[in-house]
C-alpha cells in the first residue's frame, strides 16, 4: 500500500463490504455453534475477525474512512469488555499510524507549495515518514536556519476521498453500527462531515496552531510547536522530539504516567478556549506526545494537529456549560431543567423528568463531586450502558434532548476526552481543574479560600 486509493467505486466497494463480511461471519458462527462449538468462543472469534477487517480497511483507505476509525478509537473505553477486547489492538494502531505514500509524491507537493527552490529552504528531508494519519503524513526535516521541523504533506486526492468516504459511511450508518454496538454512528459521521472542509485547509490549521503556540509559549507543562511555513497541501512546523504518544501510555504506561499525562491532557482541553478562543477538538491519543524531562522529573505534554478546532470566540466555553454542571452536582432538579430549557437543550413543549435529567448528566458530573476522580473503562462502560440501554429509564431522556449547534463539537470533544481519560485510567483533581478553567462552574457565592481548602 503506497498511495491513497482514489477511485470512488473501489473505495465504496471496500466500505460496503464491511457489513457484508460481518453478516457472513455471523452465518459461519451459527454453523459452528450448531456443530457444537461453545457460543462464547465463536462470538469472540467473530469479533476478532470483524475488528481486524474493519480497522485494517479503515486504516488502509485513510481519508474519511480512517478519520471515522480514529473517532471510534477514542470511544473504545465505552464498549463492554467482551466487545472491546478484540478491537483494542486494532484501535490503538489506528490512533498512531497508517501506511505511507511515496517519497516522490512528497517532493512534488513541496515543489508545488514552496516553489522550485524548496530545497534551499528545507535543506534536509527524511526519506521515510515518521507518522501517517487520515489525510496526510509527516516527515522529519531541517529548515535552513538549523531548526528541525515536521513536514506534513496532504495525500493526493485526500479531499475527494474524505468527502466520498463520509458520504458512503453515512449511507451505511445503520449496518456499520452493527460492527461496533454501543456507539452511535450517525451523529459521529454527521460531525465529521460538518468539519471536513476545515480539516483539509492547511492554512486555516496553521492559523489555529499559531494562536495556540503563542498562547502556550511560556507554559511549563504544555508544548505547542510553532508554524514555520504553510501551503495548500504542506504544513511545516517545529519538530517535537518525543519517544511516545498517549497511545503508548494507554497501552503500557505506569500509573504515575497515566495520572500525570491524563491530568495535563485535561488541563489543555479546558485551558485552550480561555487562552485562544478555540477548543482543540480532535482528542485522539496520537495527537498528544510525551516529552520526558531530561533530569527525570515530571514530563511535559506536546500537542499536535490543529485541523479540527471549535472556534468559540473571545468568551471561550459557554458560561452556561459550567453552571449547569455545577447545578447538576447539587441535584437542583428544577434549576437544571430551567437551565436546559434556557440554553435550548429542551424545547418548549417537550417534557422531561428532572430526576432522570440529573442521572443522564452523570458522566459529566460524577468526576466533579470528589477531590480526585479515578477514570476507568469500567466506569465509562457503566455510563454508556445506562444511557444507551432502551430498558433504562434514562434512555428516554436522550430522545427528548436537543443539542444546539454551538455545543455540538464541545459535547463530542468532552465525551471523547472522557473516553481518553478512561482508557488511561487517570486519577486527577478534575473538580479543581473545572473550578479554575471552566466558566460558570465555580460557585459564585463560595469563599475562594474555603474552596481552595476543600479542593486540597
Amino acid at each position: 500500500m503506497t498511495d491513497l486509493p482514489r477511485k470512488a467505486v473501489a473505495r465504496t466497494a471496500r466500505l460496503a463490504a464491511l457489513p457484508l463480511g460481518y453478516a457472513g461471519r455471523n452465518a459461519l458462527g451459527l454453523g459452528k455453534r450448531l456443530g457444537g462449538r461453545p457460543a462464547e468462543a465463536v462470538a469472540t472469534e467473530i469479533q476478532q475477525r470483524t475488528a481486524d477487517q474493519l480497522f485494517r480497511t479503515l486504516g488502509e483507505l485513510k481519508g474519511g474512512a480512517m478519520k471515522f476509525g480514529q473517532a471510534l478509537s477514542v470511544l473504545e473505553s465505552a464498549l463492554p469488555e467482551d466487545l472491546a477486547a478484540p478491537y483494542r489492538e486494532q484501535l490503538t494502531r489506528l490512533q498512531d499510524s497508517a501506511p505511507p505514500m511515496p517519497t516522490q509524491t512528497v517532493r512534488e507537493a513541496l515543489a508545488r507549495d514552496l516553489g522550485p527552490d524548496w530545497k534551499q529552504q528545507l535543506v534536509w528531508l527524511d526519506g521515510g515518514p515518521t507518522a501517517a494519519a487520515s489525510i496526510g503524513q509527516v516527515h522529519k526535516g531541517r529548515w535552513h536556519d538549523g531548526r528541525e521541523v515536521a513536514v506534513k504533506v496532504q495525500y493526493p486526492g485526500a479531499g475527494e476521498a474524505l468527502l466520498a468516504d463520509l458520504k458512503q459511511l453515512a449511507r451505511l450508518g445503520r449496518t456499520v453500527g452493527q460492527l461496533v454496538p454501543g456507539i452511535e454512528i450517525k451523529p459521529l459521521i454527521e460531525e465529521l462531515q460538518a468539519r471536513a472542509a476545515d480539516e483539509l485547509d492547511y492554512r486555516l490549521e496553521a492559523e489555529a496552531q499559531t494562536a495556540f503556540a503563542e498562547a502556550y509559549a511560556d507554559d511549563p507543562e504544555i508544548v505547542v510547536p510553532r508554524v514555520v511555513a504553510v501551503g495548500e497541501t504542506v504544513l511545516i512546523t517545529e519538530w517535537l522530539e518525543s519517544p511516545a504518544s498517549l497511545a503508548q501510555v494507554i497501552s503500557d504506561g505506569t500509573q504515575e504516567e497515566r495520572d500525570r499525562y491524563g491530568e495535563l491532557f485535561a488541563r489543555f482541553l479546558f485551558s485552550g478556549p480561555a487562552r485562544t478562543g478555540m477548543l482543540h477538538a480532535d482528542p485522539h491519543p496520537g495527537n498528544y506526545r510525551i516529552l520526558p524531562a531530561p533530569d527525570g522529573g515530571p514530563g511535559r505534554l506536546g500537542v499536535l494537529d490543529y485541523g479540527a478546532v471549535a472556534r468559540l470566540g473571545d468568551e471561550g466555553l459557554p458560561e452556561a456549560m459550567g453552571r449547569l454542571i455545577r447545578i447538576a452536582g447539587l441535584k437542583d432538579r428544577d434549576a437544571l431543567l430551567a437551565g436546559f430549557r434556557e440554553e435550548g437543550f429542551i424545547k418548549d413543549r417537550i417534557q422531561v423528568d428532572p430526576e432522570l435529567l440529573v442521572d443522564y448528566f452523570a458522566p459529566f458530573v460524577e468526576p466533579t463531586l470528589v477531590e480526585r476522580f479515578r477514570f476507568s473503562r469500567e466506569w465509562m462502560q457503566t455510563q454508556f450502558q445506562r444511557i444507551n440501554n432502551p430498558r433504562d429509564p434514562g434512555f428516554a431522556v436522550a430522545t427528548r434532548l436537543n443539542l444546539p449547534p454551538a455545543y455540538l463539537m464541545i459535547h463530542r470533544t468532552w465525551l471523547g476526552g472522557i473516553g481518553v481519560l478512561s482508557q488511561l485510567g487517570t486519577e486527577a483533581p478534575f473538580r479543581a481543574i473545572l473550578t479554575e478553567m471552566l466558566p460558570g462552574f465555580a460557585d459564585p457565592d463560595a469563599d475562594p479560600e474555603t474552596e481552595d481548602e476543600v479542593e486540597g
